[in-house]
């Protein structure tokens, strides 16, 4: 298969845009599958998680293959809650191109400005699909009007409706000047609509003023009033939507079988193959300065990202990668440039959905998995062993809460941590922590849905039963000032003593987490012991010293230190390190930071006082207030996270349930002194409690 005919898509919209039934209606038309599988019946083949069928939401990404008029698509089905929204992160960082859903009711939501910028971020063309067209209120003009209002985005519709709501009928393709209705899976052409007739010229001159500012053939004819054929308004609107200067704009309703064939042929006319994407860059692993290109060609040197891992209970491990260039065989060795370290390739699968078949060979443009890895995951770069380089990584939004969870008795434990374990590889927004004082494992995630999911998934899973507390906020740690400490080390226990001394200098290192540099001289702490004092500071900073959360943004200086020829040794150091450490620490004006989300509020008018209200009463601030449709307002702002617990029913009481919001992690930022004593106060009363 030419790599010109080959498409890596993804699929990403607000939650309940329908993009699972999308993808299902494409799998059903292509021939994929035999039968429609519906969320709500929890039969979609994508959504193929237990927890996924329970709930009618899409958790992790998934992936599978199709063919369309002598194409092949690659499609990630991606989740719409924002508490997966790595899970969307992952999948644009190896995607070519995107449909973007949209509900033809409410048009642009929350989560799909999110994904809007995250697609932003890793420079995806994309096409938008308005979904649910059959509705009540659905809207098409209002709904591009929306993306053009609330995203960086230059909608252009190719296809428009021909009525809307319960008299949705049929669409018209403004490039062939040609209206379709729909009867079941069958699309049949007609002859357009004599009211709809001047709509369809307007959308083709609309279509091809824009394409005129992007094109100079399209723009020499425009100009002298001369019609555009409709293949060069075909290839210039390619063109365009692969220099993401245009978004296409479709339309259609997935569950009523109407507008996935035209969705089908744009992805294949419009967004891009790996070599319209062109050449990759990578960073040279020895020179940061120095960059290295990798074109989509069995004869360049193998380059590929790993972006998922699934522990599989009959394979073991699933290491899914893209793959940029170059071709990779099963029984290969590969080098990982992230880890520096070298893989063996065991077996290779395509994957569709829960279902894989083996291949002895993959190439570029190809998405499969890895069965055999042992030491990469989510973000590594896998690349030939003679021409090493290192792949732009992925996006990892951090932990915002927690969650205790202990075991029934002790057998269990051993069980719990290899059980998080093979979680947390599995998930790189998922975290885990131990907390010694307390004895008890603390598990971080995205929001209250993501550690519920996880918490199911120990006890169906890994058989797992667990007891979990109530979701707090996970908090960080830091320091405001620099500060040196000088600590000695010395213990005596009958026979061999212990020994080390360390001084170092801690520093505030904003927004770029942890340093260490060892600027010792003469051999004042041998080598062999300088690994020996980070993994003592290391340990600290994971455990914390306020109040148990980790530490973040310190950068530390290891300035001078002594050791004894008989006494000092590895745990010497590193016990030594991590009291001079906590000294130095806690004389540097520690404070802890909270994360700060970032909201969007869609309220009727009737209701905007009583909701600013409550939400300044929060510490929220409001940043920007725009009309969202007639008779309702957009509030966007940011808010602490401690002070969003149950703002759902909130909401809901507010707005006699008509209001509703969307939050994502905006950033950690400072506490007051006050509350910085009232939330340590909490925390020492809870755990004196809890004793």
């Amino acid at each position: 298969m030419s790599l010109s005919k080959l498409r890596n898509i993804g699929i990403a919209a607000h939650i309940d845009a329908g993009k699972t039934t999308v993808t299902e209606r494409m799998l059903y038309f292509t021939g994929t599958t035999r039968k429609l599988g519906e969320v709500h019946n929890g039969e979609a083949t994508m959504d193929f998680m237990k927890q996924e069928q329970e709930r009618g939401i899409t958790i992790a990404s998934a992936a599978i293959t199709c063919h369309w008029k002598e194409h092949t698509v690659n499609i990630i089905d991606t989740p719409g809650h924002v508490d997966f929204t790595v899970e969307v992160e992952r999948s644009l960082r190896v995607i070519d191109g995107m449909v973007a859903v949209f509900c033809g009711v409410a048009g642009v939501q929350p989560q799909s400005e999110t994904v809007w910028n995250q697609a932003d971020r890793y420079k995806v063309p994309r096409i938008a699909f308005i979904n649910k067209m059959d509705r009540t209120g659905a809207d098409f003009e209002e709904a591009v009007e929306s993306m053009e209002n609330f995203l960086d985005a230059n909608p252009v519709p190719i296809i428009i409706p021909i009525g809307a709501e319960e008299n949705f009928t049929g669409i018209i393709d403004v490039i062939k000047m040609k209206a379709y209705t729909f009867d079941g899976a069958e699309m049949n052409e007609i002859e357009i609509p004599a009211d709809y007739v001047e709509k369809a010229k307007k959308a083709r001159y609309f279509l091809t003023e824009k394409l005129s500012d992007f094109n100079d053939e399209v723009m020499e004819l425009f100009l002298d009033g001369k019609e555009v054929s409709d293949n060069l308004l075909k290839s210039a609107t390619r063109e365009s939507t692969l220099k993401m200067l245009i978004t296409p704009v479709i339309c259609g309703s997935a569950y009523k079988n109407k507008g996935i064939q035209t969705l089908l042929d744009s992805v294949v006319n419009y967004l891009p193959s790996p070599t319209d994407v062109g050449a990759i860059v990578g960073l040279d692993i020895d020179d940061a300065e120095k960059s290295h290109s990798r074109v989509p060609s069995l004869q360049d040197p193998f380059a590929a990202l790993a972006f998922k891992i699934i522990n599989d209970p009959f394979v073991g491990q699933q290491t899914f990668i893209r793959i940029y260039s170059g071709e990779l065989t099963s029984g290969m060795q590969v080098y990982n440039s992230t880890k520096k370290a070298n893989e063996r390739i065991g077996r290779i699968y395509r994957i569709h959905a829960k279902e894989r078949v083996e291949v002895q060979s993959a190439g570029p443009g190809d998405i499969v998995a890895l069965i055999g890895l042992k030491n990469t995951k989510t973000g590594d770069t896998l690349c030939d062993m003679e021409e090493p380089l290192m792949l732009e990584s992925i996006f990892i939004p951090p932990a915002v809460i927690d969650l205790k969870v202990t075991v029934p008795n002790k057998n269990e434990e051993k069980k719990l941590g290899e059980s998080l374990r093979k979680l947390s590889n599995e998930d790189p927004s998922f975290k885990i922590r131990y907390n010694e004082e307390t004895s008890e494992t603390i598990i971080s995630g995205m929001g209250e849905l993501h550690l519920e999911i996880i918490v199911d998934r120990l006890k169906t899973e890994f058989k797992v039963e667990t007891n979990v507390g109530a979701p707090s906020i996970a908090y960080h740690e830091t320091i405001t000032k620099p500060m040196e400490a000088d600590f000695r080390y010395v213990k005596q226990t009958g026979g061999k003593g212990q020994f080390a001394h360390t001084v170092i200098r801690l520093e505030p290192n904003q927004g770029k987490g942890f340093e260490f540099t060892d600027i010792i001289k003469g051999g004042a702490i041998p080598a062999e012991f300088i690994p020996s004092v980070r993994k003592g500071i290391e340990a600290t900073l994971e455990r914390g010293i306020l109040a148990g959360f980790p530490i973040v943004d310190v950068k530390v200086v290891l300035l001078d230190g002594s050791f004894h020829a008989v006494d000092s040794s590895d745990m010497a150091f590193r016990t030594c390190a991590s009291i001079c450490f906590k000294n130095a620490f806690n004389k540097a004006n520690p404070i802890l930071l909270e994360p700060m989300m970032k909201i969007e509020i869609n309220t009727p008018d009737d209701y905007i006082g009583a909701i600013t209200g409550d939400f300044n009463r929060r510490r929220g601030r409001i940043e920007a207030m725009r009309r969202y449709r007639k008779g309702s307002q957009k509030l966007n702002g940011f808010v602490p996270l401690k002070e969003m617990f149950g703002y759902a029913t909130a909401l809901r009481s507010l707005s006699s349930g008509r209001a509703n919001y969307s939050m994502e992690f905006f950033q950690y930022t400072p506490i007051s002194a006050d509350l910085q004593q009232k939330v340590l106060k909490e925390i020492a009363d809870k755990k004196k409690e809890e004793k």
